[in-house]
């Protein structure tokens, strides 16, 4: 506790909420938790020698409590007011979500009868851009996002409930607008940045890239094909989209250096503070996501420690960020990206220095590059396997190569952007970037085929999930110091992952299992006998789509080895499989 107070009371915090998510107290056991930890607050104020003994633990009861009391109100409660029900509503975007194929989506506000409520809107993309500047009017389908069928599926009801989502909400035309009047700053934001990411679609550069400078800037991926996206994923580049600590630190750093270039002798001293506000204003501006926040935060600190001068400390800077960002709403903690963005920068500041005692010296700014893009990759791919269940070799080689250019890349995509926002167009910049940009989507998508170094459907459960998280906590010690004892523990704790692993796996096999699932109003039937299972599929079915969505997962889940795929004619209603007959239309 007195080494890392704030990482532990975070870690206390982020206990609790779990706690409340998974047991759900009343109000009343709520009163009765607020009461405990004000007693436990005003008990830290008096001076005793059992408080001196005992304040690290109640501090932690504390802690714990908050995030049980937090998690508490932020919690959302459905209600039953339309479902399945046409009906004529307004509303007003708050956010721009990622286009499917045929719409584009939108997180609104709706409003239906009396009653105002959250929803996603999906909107013909055949139909003009709406905005945040106008009030809408359209006749709608409501439904409630229903629950997946089974549980290795992902669970989009239960995601959009932790946003205070309930509904979705199909329009197909005929919609009407009002401008408004009451727009709030951070609206009038926002409105900006989609102006802004408009200005780009209207540049003349090819298509992919004019998404990848979105991405990479704007924090926009909503219009960027799905190929592109599964490049980034396989080749494991996908934080190069992701707007995270390299992005804010480069961009600091760039404003940092034209201040100290510029700014009188006597004002350098504020240059770091200019900065500072700099990169929030950068934040507000492409929206806060949790990357941004965690950099923002971490950032921050470490430049007040700087400028007070006292020693930075990484773990308090992130305990601090996660704190602050699940103080403003505990329901980030189950989003994937926050938890991947504090398990990749945990990794890496837990195995990079000792990794790299085992490299040549870095006396070189491109060695140190390599060396640190190689530790980096490794410590950042342990942190999603459970949650992708993927594995990729192939980002090492290709980190490596791209990573060193990754500072250049992201000041000239800013630059493109102010030049963009600004309408000021310099063809040969435009006509350098676009062919800059088309390299590099062609080598990321030469890595991402290189099928031998990717692994997908890797099954993992909470139990190996956490062992394997061990396996790593011991492997610092190892390699700090490698001697009998050290290897000792961590040799125990590899065997004790693969004896629960392989118990997983014999359990599973020993199964067999006949689902019938519903997809895009078909069905598709498997069926599973040991490791072995066979997909039954529609013969006009997107079989890219039911590998990705349910295939894939199911495999996972079930610990398939072998997977076969089938097909059967729209009309049919059983299929024969080894010598059964099996029922599609149960």
């Amino acid at each position: 506790m007195n080494k890392q107070p704030l990482l532990i009371l975070s870690i206390c915090f982020i206990l609790g909420i779990f706690f409340q998510d998974k047991m759900l107290l009343d109000k009343t056991i709520i009163y009765i938790v607020s009461a405990s930890c004000l007693s436990i607050f005003l008990l830290c104020f008096l001076n005793s020698y059992f408080l001196h003994k005992t304040r690290a633990i109640l501090l932690g009861l504390m802690f714990f409590g908050a995030g049980i009391i937090l998690h508490f109100f932020n919690t959302f409660s459905s209600g039953n007011r339309y479902d399945n029900q046409n009906v004529t509503v307004f509303f007003k975007i708050s956010k721009k979500l990622n286009s499917t194929e045929k719409n584009k989506k939108y997180e609104a506000v709706i409003r239906a009868g009396k009653e105002n409520f959250n929803a996603v809107v999906y909107i013909p993309k055949t139909n003009k851009e709406i905005d945040f500047e106008h009030y809408y009017k359209a006749d709608a389908y409501l439904s409630k996002t229903k629950s997946p069928q089974y549980s290795f599926q992902f669970d989009y009801a239960r995601y959009l409930k932790r946003k205070n989502i309930e509904y979705q909400c199909y329009i197909s035309s005929n919609i009407s607008s009002a401008k408004r009047n009451d727009l709030s700053l951070n609206e009038r934001i926002q409105q900006r940045r989609l102006e802004t990411l408009q200005k780009i679609d209207q540049a003349e550069m090819f298509p992919s890239t004019r998404e990848f400078l979105k991405g990479i800037i704007l924090a926009d991926r909503t219009e960027m094909d799905s190929e592109t996206v599964e490049d980034f994923n396989r080749s494991g580049m996908v934080h190069l989209l992701a707007i995270s600590g390299t992005h804010i630190v480069v961009i600091f750093g760039m404003f940092y250096f034209l201040l100290m270039r510029f700014s009188p002798l006597r004002f350098r001293k504020y240059a770091v503070i200019s900065s500072i506000v700099f990169i929030w204003l950068f934040a507000v501006f492409i929206g806060f996501g949790n990357s941004v926040m965690r950099a923002c935060i971490m950032l921050t600190v470490y430049f007040v420690y700087v400028l007070l001068q006292r020693k930075p400390d990484m773990l308090h800077s992130l305990s601090l960020s996660a704190m602050i960002i699940l103080v403003i709403d505990t329901q980030h903690l189950f989003d994937i990206g926050f938890q991947l963005s504090f398990l990749a920068v945990l990794g890496i500041f837990w195995l990079n220095q000792p990794l790299l005692k085992y490299f040549p010296q870095q006396n070189g700014y491109l060695k140190k590059i390599i060396c640190n893009t190689i530790t980096i990759s490794f410590s950042a791919q342990l942190a999603i396997l459970y949650y992708f269940h993927q594995f990729s070799l192939v980002s090492v080689p290709a980190n490596i190569l791209i990573v060193p250019f990754s500072e250049i890349l992201i000041v000239f995509s800013f630059l493109m952007t102010v030049l963009i926002g600004l309408k000021i167009d310099f063809m040969w910049i435009n006509f350098l970037y676009d062919g800059s940009i088309r390299i590099l989507l062609s080598l990321i998508h030469w890595f991402s085929e290189r099928d031998m170094l990717f692994y997908s459907n890797i099954a993992m459960s909470i139990a190996e999930a956490i062992f394997l998280s061990i396996v790593v906590y011991m492997l610092r010690p190892l390699l700090l110091k490698i001697n009998f004892k050290n290897l000792t523990r961590v040799a125990a704790m590899v065997l004790v992952f693969f004896i629960i692993r392989t118990a997983f796996s014999i359990f599973e096999n020993q199964k067999e299992e006949i689902l019938l699932h519903d997809f895009n109003k078909t069905n598709v039937l498997s069926v599973k006998k040991g490791s072995k299972a066979c997909f039954w599929i529609a013969e006009r079915s997107d079989k890219k789509k039911i590998l990705r969505f349910i295939a894939g997962p199911y495999c996972s889940s079930r610990r398939i080895r072998t997977l076969e795929i089938k097909t059967f004619p729209e009309t049919a209603e059983k299929v024969v499989y080894n010598g059964k007959i099996y029922d599609l239309k149960k």
